[in-house]
């Protein structure tokens, strides 16, 4: 049986609540932010509306592995994706508005049922996951707080 991994990191932006969150659910803005490994593609239209579907493919030769998503909880500053592929888990995204900006907190929760994919990704893709989750946050830090200058100029 299948334990639970729990990747959790956190970031301070600074910019609104309402532009982080953006970020997070604008596919243009989200492109800017995701590792290029990853493809996000919607399954219909994109939304991130309870029961919203996508595709992330990672774009590894060959094997192009896939995860499906679906929006499963959503609230403003708040989206949850529920995945099912070779893993099984859930992303969640939360902002929390603070006096500085935003502290964005992302939680990656999952299980990887197969014990040869799982011991693969313990040996090999644990670290890396681990760093690409705090370089996308870096990342949608940029984009968050480019963003809102933006917004601040207008």
């Amino acid at each position: 049986m299948s334990v639970s991994q729990v990747f959790e990191q956190s970031i301070q932006v600074h910019a609104s609540s309402t532009t982080v969150e953006q970020c997070i659910t604008d596919p243009v803005l989200m492109h800017r932010w995701l590792n290029p490994a990853l493809r996000c593609e919607p399954i219909g239209e994109w939304s991130t509306e309870v029961g919203a579907k996508s595709r992330f493919i990672i774009k590894v030769p060959v094997l192009q592995p896939t995860l499906t998503s679906m929006v499963v909880e959503r609230e403003p500053g708040l989206v949850v994706w529920e995945f099912r592929g070779f893993f099984k888990g859930r992303d969640r995204w939360e902002c929390y508005p603070n006096a500085r900006g935003t502290n964005l907190v992302n939680r990656f929760e999952f299980q990887i049922p197969n014990p040869l994919v799982r011991y693969g990704f313990n040996q090999f893709a644990s670290k890396w996951t681990k760093q690409d989750m705090q370089a996308q946050l870096r990342r949608l830090k940029r984009v968050a707080e480019e963003e809102y200058l933006k917004t601040d100029l207008v």
